[in-house]
């Protein structure tokens, strides 16, 4: 494999299973994602996606299998080249409400990531965190205001300008746009591929709305019970799906206004 071809990040044949239990929550999962593209991890609540969105993250380690970033092993990195892995990898959770905290104003919220990643302090941190908060769309005092004094899709805005302050390779969205109204996951969605575009991010999305998926992923593995039954372009995967489990996970959820069928 040339250099080329080296997925910026993989899981390789992972498995897990938590302490005491019974079975593994994951199972024998593969799946890649080259640099600027798209992947979706979908599947039902218990298929294993945030198991293997922390695996991802490098906050869990496999039982079995690897997980790489530019090829290399996380496992084997050290503490310096984990720093720059957490740089290099970001993350926007579920919740808005739940993520930002509400004692801080926003320019403090979105500046965590620079000072506890010693990558700027100062005015430069102030300069990257008003350019961050312009980047997502929101308005120029937003840095002195409180995240409670913000709408639902403003604050996953915000979380997104957070994410993407230090300039991130790649972006793990975990359901990002599910604690959203129907009309704010659009404007949510088409931020995130604005970004995705603009800033050449690689961007992996765990999901259980297929809809979702469709609007922003190139492509898709589709999650069962902790193993992958398929997966390949979008297009093809929600298109003509091939397994009984997709299928139905395609007729009962709605389509957002717009995306494809």
């Amino acid at each position: 494999m040339t250099a080329q071809t080296v997925p910026v990040l993989e899981l390789d044949a992972v498995s897990y299973a938590y302490r005491g239990a019974a079975a593994p929550v994951v199972t024998d999962v593969s799946v890649a994602v080259e640099a600027g593209r798209s992947l979706a991890l979908v599947g039902e609540s218990g298929a294993g996606k945030t198991t293997l969105l922390r695996m991802l993250l490098g906050l869990a380690r496999p039982t079995d299998g690897e997980v790489r970033f530019d090829g290399s092993a996380l496992r084997r990195r050290d503490r310096a080249q984990m720093r720059a892995f957490r740089r290099s990898v970001q993350c926007v959770f579920q919740d808005p409400y739940a993520s930002l905290d509400p004692r801080r104003r926003v320019r403090g919220i979105v500046a965590e990531p620079l000072r506890s990643l010693g990558v700027a302090t100062g005015a430069e941190a102030d300069r990257r965190v008003a350019e961050a908060l312009e980047r997502v769309g929101l308005p120029g005092d937003a840095g002195n205001r409180f995240a409670h004094e913000f709408s639902g899709g403003q604050r996953q805005r915000i979380a997104i300008a957070r994410a993407t302050v230090c300039d991130p390779r790649v972006l793990l969205a975990d359901e990002p746009v599910s604690a959203l109204d129907v009309t704010t996951r659009v404007q949510v969605v088409d931020l995130l591929a604005e970004l995705k575009e603009t800033a050449g991010l690689t961007v992996v999305m765990v999901s259980h709305d297929l809809s979702v998926v469709a609007a922003l992923c190139e492509r898709t593995a589709v999650l069962e019970h902790g193993r992958v039954v398929e997966s390949g372009e979008t297009s093809a995967v929600l298109g003509s799906p091939e397994h009984a489990y997709t299928r139905r996970l395609l007729s009962s959820v709605p389509r957002l206004p717009g995306a494809a069928a």
